[in-house]
């Protein structure tokens, strides 16, 4: 058991749209297993995120329903808490990038860079729209990539070939809002020198390039190696985002690229404020010995792995001065950013124009979220994209998780609790094969806790599986069920060894099923909760009410072990944990798609 400080830090989703099945598979529901098991393990977790309230695609948005910014991203912002609670992603706190506390630790950034000579200003040309009489972000103007020729690029990345662009390299660009040509015109502009923390930065990858996802390593060094870190503005003309802490510069913001990802230390920061010890945040952002995961998208990998690490890197122990006046160590540069590739859907890419998604809240109105947390972990996009197929669905659902799992625990749990008056059998001298199956299931915390230790979430959910499918094959061996007819003491060694390695698979399988492992705890006669509960909170500031998402731990701790499952301990009246689903909903789910 471990007393080790974990952050767990999972890529802020845009305000603009409700969150699909790629959008969980990428960043939240990895984390959340993460999060999961270093809790049943004892650790410290702090798992944070928030809604990005600034990034054009928000304004966008708010632009095409003629609506005020504010109201389109508070609307999406709720959605996704609704969501997260359905889905058991259990932030310690999931708030907003529109709060008065992150302005303050976005601009003490800022403040520490320009302190430490990372910042200059600089006019350059930017594309501005005569119609619109404003510059526009870039992300509202489009045109093709001058280094792959994609036609759909925006004017500060391609998302096809995955570089960052120079938008006023851009060819043929068109503004977004309405379809016009924008014209270059000089605006002056805060520019981070990235190129002065390139050394930093390349070391830092270099430090961790064993361990790190090799997709990730080659995507950040190889970039850095072969192009450089150059430098980038870090302000734009806009009116909504966190303005510049500089006299002089009203009616500028930092950009949003620069401050988001800020908002990974500014949650930290408002958890502690939440919990009522300020000063919290500081041992998993300031002691050497915290680590830091990343969960996100291949296409925010550069942001996070070179980017991010420059700006923690630059701003140095001054960040301290700037944001409380206290003085304090330099924040800690990320552990490990085990970033996902991209899940499709029935062979194509998602697409929320087109409704070829499969929106969160959506399915969990006719699912139940273990399944889906289960399909979601069994295709996780760890190396390479997958596909979310209904017919793979459906199967893995019958076949995997209701006839391996779901009706090992609920067959032995309803036999035990019909023949044993309602107790957990006495069992007598364990036979060779009971003590077998035991000593096969308990290596599972190592086996299993190896794998999630190194972000392989599939591997380790396909290794509890197939320990579960152990017990089942030494159920078919010693066959309580026929035992009980000619020796009730056989039948009783058979049960409690059944129910102790159910008891461990529950463990074993929590982080991946935690509603239904909660149900088989509560089944299996415990009292105290694997788990804690998650609330929706309303926090008020200068800049308005936001609700936020908090994760309220148990006292419960260092669950991670197994089964010490007493004789005589009473049951629960066990209920199936999971459902079985006709074939014909693949049918009828893809008949939804594109609708």
């Amino acid at each position: 058991m471990g007393n080790d400080k974990i952050l767990v830090a999972i890529a802020w989703p845009y305000a603009n749209a409700p969150i699909h099945v790629g959008n969980i598979v990428g960043s939240h529901l990895p984390g959340d297993i993460v999060a999961r098991y270093h809790r049943l393990k004892g650790n410290r977790v702090v798992m944070v995120s928030g809604t990005d309230a600034h990034g054009t695609p928000v304004t966008l948005r708010a632009d095409a329903e003629n609506k005020p910014v504010e109201e389109v991203y508070q609307r999406f912002h709720n959605q996704f808490l609704e969501l997260f609670i359905k889905a058991g992603i259990s932030y310690d706190l999931f708030t907003t990038t529109h709060t008065e506390n992150h302005f303050k630790v976005a601009q003490a950034m800022f403040l520490a860079l320009k302190q430490n000579g990372y910042l200059y200003t600089e006019t350059r040309p930017q594309w501005y729209s005569p119609g619109a009489g404003r510059f526009l972000p870039d992300r509202y103007v489009e045109g093709t990539c001058y280094i792959c020729g994609f036609e759909g690029a925006r004017s500060d990345q391609c998302d096809r070939c995955g570089n960052v662009l120079e938008p006023e390299k851009l060819i043929n660009p068109r503004s977004k809002v309405d379809s016009s040509q924008p014209e270059l015109r000089e605006t002056e502009h805060f520019y981070l020198d990235l190129s002065k923390l390139e050394p930093d930065v390349a070391s830092f990858l270099r430090e961790r390039q064993h361990y790190w996802r090799e997709t990730v390593i080659a995507q950040s060094l190889g970039q850095i190696e072969s192009e450089g870190l150059r430098p980038r503005p870090i302000t734009r003309d806009l009116d909504w985002g966190v303005p510049v802490p500089v006299d002089g510069w009203q009616g500028k913001c930092i950009y949003v690229w620069f401050e988001a990802v800020i908002g990974y230390l500014s949650a930290t920061i408002e958890w502690a404020q939440v919990i009522n010890q300020p000063d919290a945040w500081r041992e998993w952002w300031s002691q050497p010995d915290a680590r830091a995961f990343y969960f996100i998208g291949k296409d925010n990998i550069f942001f996070h792995t070179a980017m991010w690490p420059a700006q923690l890197k630059g701003a140095g122990e001054e960040f301290n001065i700037f944001f409380d006046g206290k003085p304090g160590k330099a924040l800690n540069l990320p552990y490990d950013v085990p970033a996902n590739q991209f899940m499709n859907l029935e062979g194509q890419k998602i697409s929320g124009s087109r409704n070829w998604a499969v929106w969160g809240l959506d399915f969990l109105s006719r699912y139940d979220p273990d399944p889906l947390r289960y399909y979601l972990t069994t295709n996780m996009p760890e190396s390479k994209d997958t596909d979310w197929d209904w017919q793979e669905f459906v199967a893995r659902n019958n076949n995997e998780l209701v006839a391996t799992w779901g009706n090992l625990a609920n067959r032995v749990l309803s036999f035990a609790y019909k023949h044993w008056d309602g107790r957990v059998p006495e069992p007598g001298e364990l036979r060779p094969e009971d003590k077998a199956i035991l000593a096969t299931v308990e290596a599972g915390f190592d086996a299993v806790g190896e794998l999630l230790e190194g972000i392989r979430l599939r591997a380790a959910l396909f290794e509890a599986i197939r320990l579960a499918s152990e017990v089942n094959r030494y159920l078919d061996t010693v066959a309580p069920w026929f035992e009980i007819k000619r020796d009730k003491a056989a039948a009783s060694r058979s049960i409690y060894t059944a129910l102790r390695a159910i008891d461990s698979l529950k463990t074993l399988l929590a982080p991946f099923l935690p509603f239904s492992c909660e149900r088989l705890h509560h089944y299996l006669g415990y009292d105290r909760p694997l788990f804690g509960k998650q609330v929706i909170e309303n926090r008020q500031d200068r800049l308005g009410n936001h609700n936020v998402l908090r994760y309220l731990p148990n006292e419960a701790t260092g669950q991670w072990k197994p089964s010490a499952l007493k004789p005589g301990q009473p049951l629960n009246q066990p209920e199936p944990l999971f459902r079985k689903l006709e074939d014909k909903i693949a049918e009828q789910e893809r008949a939804r798609l594109g609708s």
